[in-house]
């Protein structure tokens, strides 16, 4: 893949690279720190990359492999606190924005593998395409979605 094709894939699926790094993160530099992960991910498999399944399946698949890497690194890291700014990146005043944050922060308490389904379900993705993805049957999709949806609904 040439650097004028890698560039034309990333315009045309930033979007959902994006969305997977924003359902990982906790902040816009976690997002930006693994956007950039992804990308260096992409560029590195690209030519390993072999038509078997579409590019955007494919491009998901690394994406949620990168941040569920990301994320298991950072559970065996010590906590640490952060600088407060005293501001909100992620502050929306809207109710709109007040209920995805919400959903969002539900979604942030379920394993990765439970987040991965979720935000690819979110995305209208099929169950067949979710399942390509992160590698199990259709019907074992079905049912994860149904205890995950289960397991949100008594969130608090």
């Amino acid at each position: 893949m040439t650097e004028r094709e890698f560039e034309k894939m990333v315009k045309e699926h930033r979007s959902t690279i994006y969305t997977v790094c924003y359902m990982f993160s906790q902040d816009r530099d976690e997002v930006a720190d693994l956007f950039q992960e992804i990308l260096i991910n992409l560029w590195k498999g690209s030519g390993t990359f072999r038509g078997e399944s579409g590019l955007g399946t494919w491009i998901w698949k690394v994406s949620l492999n990168t941040c569920i890497s990301h994320d298991r690194s950072q559970r065996r890291r010590p906590r640490t606190e952060p600088l407060s700014l005293d501001i909100n990146l992620f502050e929306d005043t809207d109710e709109g924005s007040r209920q995805a944050e919400l959903l969002r922060g539900r979604i942030s308490r379920l394993g990765p593998f439970d987040r991965a389904i979720v935000l690819l379900w979110l995305e209208n993705l099929s169950y067949e395409e979710i399942g390509q993805i992160v590698g199990i049957s259709t019907k074992n999709v079905s049912v994860r979605l149904v205890r995950i949806k289960e397991q949100l609904k008594k969130m608090q």
